[in-house]
């Protein structure tokens, strides 16, 4: 694992011809991240939080991996080798699988996914689609577990195979119910409760009140807040606060003072420590690397 301060990559072989990429870049800068890969794996990408960006022929064309969405890459003709620019605030998961091991997972129901079939062996396959509540739930339990150090890879082997179930299963749309919530109207609920409080950030609800508006109980918006976007309510506004501030000071249209007063703090002083806290540097200091 590579860890610098709020980056990390961790690579993590699960067994021969299966391995996990787990990209988190929650600083206030791009962070890259390169590998070779050859025609015999199929890649499967899946982003949160925010925008991946997938560079190929160095840098002549690129794919962005956007935020609750999911790519899955198979190419026999030609090697693609990963150069991934993963942009502030995001989070990646990439799967390598060799597709011989792929056809050994999914062996009973290779005839309903399309490029396993025996005539397509041969051709390459490109797929792109929305994530899932549920395949949301069990990304973000990935980067959040808090399984002993012992146990890390048997948690991860275990939780990268309910995803892949979850990602080629085929049920009928009913089926697919959020695993925290009764059913589908208060997942969107809870992204009502997003709405809300980006829309309030300088003065959010109480959290009782934000609940009461969407319908919730409060048990039902901090649980599912935290499993659909990966943290508490409160850890989020203040993300998404100090994230709008350090593009309102990139705009050089507005003092400290006066951003503070727009996000929501009582005083400078608060909002300079936690600019500090978030980005490892004052507002003023920020400013002048710009």
């Amino acid at each position: 694992m590579k860890n610098n301060d709020k980056r990390f990559s961790e690579i993590l072989q699960i067994e021969d011809g299966f391995e996990i990429i787990k990209l988190h870049n929650d600083s206030a800068k791009p962070m890259s991240f390169s590998k070779e890969v050859n025609t015999t794996y199929i890649q499967l990408f899946f982003s949160l939080k925010n925008t991946g960006k997938l560079n190929y022929n160095n840098g002549a064309y690129s794919i962005n991996v956007e935020e609750n969405k999911s790519l899955v890459m198979f190419n026999p003709q030609k090697s693609l080798a990963i150069d991934i620019d993963v942009l502030p605030k995001s989070k990646v998961v990439i799967l390598l699988i060799k597709i011989s091991k792929f056809h050994s997972f999914f062996s009973e129901f290779t005839k309903h996914i399309s490029f396993l079939k025996i005539e397509n062996e041969n051709r390459k396959f490109y797929s792109a689609k929305d994530l899932s509540p549920k395949e949301i739930v069990v990304l973000n339990e990935l980067f959040t577990n808090k399984i002993h150090q012992s146990l890390g890879k048997l948690y991860s082997k275990g939780k990268v195979f309910e995803l892949l179930s979850l990602y080629f299963n085929l049920t009928n749309d009913e089926d697919e119910k959020c695993p925290f919530l009764e059913d589908e109207d208060n997942v969107l609920k809870i992204k009502k409760a997003k709405e809300i409080i980006i829309d309030r950030m300088a003065e959010p609800p109480s959290l009782n009140e934000l609940a009461n508006e969407i319908g919730l109980t409060l048990k039902k918006l901090k649980d599912g807040f935290k499993q659909i976007y990966g943290e508490t309510v409160f850890n989020f506004l203040i993300d998404y606060k100090l994230d709008f501030a350090r593009k309102l000071l990139e705009s050089k249209k507005y003092n400290v003072s006066e951003i503070s007063q727009q996000i929501g703090y009582s005083t400078s002083s608060h909002f300079i420590a936690a600019f500090k806290k978030k980005f490892g540097t004052t507002p003023k200091k920020y400013l002048g690397k710009i």
